[in-house]
């Protein structure tokens, strides 16, 4: 009776006995686990990238701007432009459906000067709160505060780029910048925001919101004094902003006397749907990828029992031969079905290295370098995924014509030439 390595001996000496057929067939399972993974990668790369842009602005965060209502429902002519103020966000941080509310005034056309250098990066006014809507690292010294908000201090905090393009790697704390002329001193500084060369965050100066409004307010006629650019607030329910959209909603249209339902008088960005929506798209992606996938992988295993067939018509006398000899059906049946699933877990398992391989090098090149994308990277469950298939490819592609051969009758397989 044969033990197992006698068994393994004699796989690996029948697929070395046909090199170039047993590379085919390998090829064609390591080509579709390795589709599959890449494949899946590729969607989860999407995922990835979506959902780091997006975590950029914030957690959970909706973004309330300046809009105009309309006289009718789906009516674009005849407007009223309205303007978001700072007594508007007090009444919205009543509300119980919101977790946290906060502000932003915004001018882009104010210049600011160090004794190194100048630049006209985004001024913004913000609250003290800000930090907590809004994804801002803090780096060096510290954030506004409210004792600057209440005093209207002329203090600044720098982003990544200003910090960089005024001060270019000096002591910037307690050094005094100019904006349109008027001083402020230096309190801190930002890490980096930005992903890619969209760098509108990274060039961003805070400074209190009520300083802004006192020096920088927002131009025109008929504008409130304490009028922001936008208010952003988190729903109280993580991940659910149904219930804080409508009684924002309720809130602002009352303010500014028109009807809720007017869905055009609002401006917003919700960042809680745009997740889900983004959630959903690559979920149906992910499906639609893995099923091209395993049909790959599939078609390969299909090609490995027809191989395995053809070996086991090939080798018809050597069969008779050994259980003329002696060799049981069980031992017959055990060397083809090992073949077979050795050729296809050796072959898959190459796949997925030179899968994960790849995607590694992707990922060392790639990095960082597109917003919105990630390079692909191996996903655990879409390897167990391809490592399961290959197991049930295995046993369909070893079984099946290892069966063909135990049941052969000697004298016939002799017979055959």
């Amino acid at each position: 009776m044969r033990n197992f390595s006698d068994t393994l001996g004699q796989v690996f000496r029948a697929i070395a006995a046909n090199k170039l057929r047993s590379f085919l067939t390998m090829f064609g399972i390591a080509w579709g686990v390795g589709s599959l993974l890449v494949l899946v990668g590729l969607g989860e790369g999407f995922r990835s990238g979506q959902h780091k842009q997006l975590a950029t602005l914030g957690n959970d965060v909706i973004f309330m701007s300046n809009a105009t209502i309309p006289a009718l429902a789906n009516q674009h002519t005849g407007m009223r432009p309205y303007k978001l103020t700072l007594g508007d966000a007090a009444a919205l941080s009543h509300l119980p459906e919101l977790r946290t509310v906060t502000v932003e005034l915004a001018r882009s056309d104010l210049y600011e000067v160090s004794q190194w250098a100048n630049t006209s990066g985004h001024v913004t006014g913000v609250e003290p709160n800000y930090t907590v809507v809004r994804f801002v690292p803090v780096g060096t010294g510290r954030f506004i505060d409210s004792a600057d908000v209440a005093e209207r201090r002329r203090v600044a905090v720098l982003g990544f780029k200003a910090s960089t393009l005024l001060f270019n790697g000096r002591t910037m704390l307690g050094e005094s910048i100019t904006i349109n002329g008027i001083a402020f001193t230096v309190v801190g500084s930002v890490g980096k925001i930005s992903r890619g060369n969209n760098d509108y965050d990274d060039q961003k100066v805070y400074i209190p919101v009520t300083t802004m409004q006192e020096l920088y307010p927002l131009k025109g006629e008929n504008i409130p004094q304490d009028a922001l650019t936008s208010i952003e607030y988190q729903p109280a329910i993580k991940g659910d902003s149904t219930a804080a959209v409508a009684a924002v909603h309720r809130v602002i249209a009352a303010r500014h006397g028109f009807d809720p339902s007017l869905k055009d008088a609002f401006d917003e960005f919700d960042t809680v749907l745009e997740e889900k929506m983004v959630g959903a798209i690559f979920d149906a992606m992910d499906l639609f990828l893995g099923g091209v996938g395993i049909v790959t992988l599939g078609l390969g295993a299909v090609g490995i029992i027809n191989i395995m067939l053809v070996s086991v018509t090939e080798r018809t006398h050597e069969i008779g031969l050994l259980k003329a000899i002696g060799a049981t059906k069980r031992s017959i049946l055990e060397q083809f079905f090992w073949e077979g699933l050795l050729l296809t877990g050796i072959s898959g398992l190459v796949g997925i290295v030179i899968a994960g391989g790849c995607m590694a090098v992707l990922q060392s090149f790639l990095t960082d370098k597109m917003p919105g994308f990630d390079p692909p990277r191996l996903v655990p469950w879409s390897a167990a995924l391809a490592l399961g298939s290959l197991a049930l490819c295995g046993v369909a592609a070893g079984l099946y014509p290892a069966s063909k051969a135990a049941q052969m009758d000697p004298v016939e397989a002799l017979r055959k030439e």
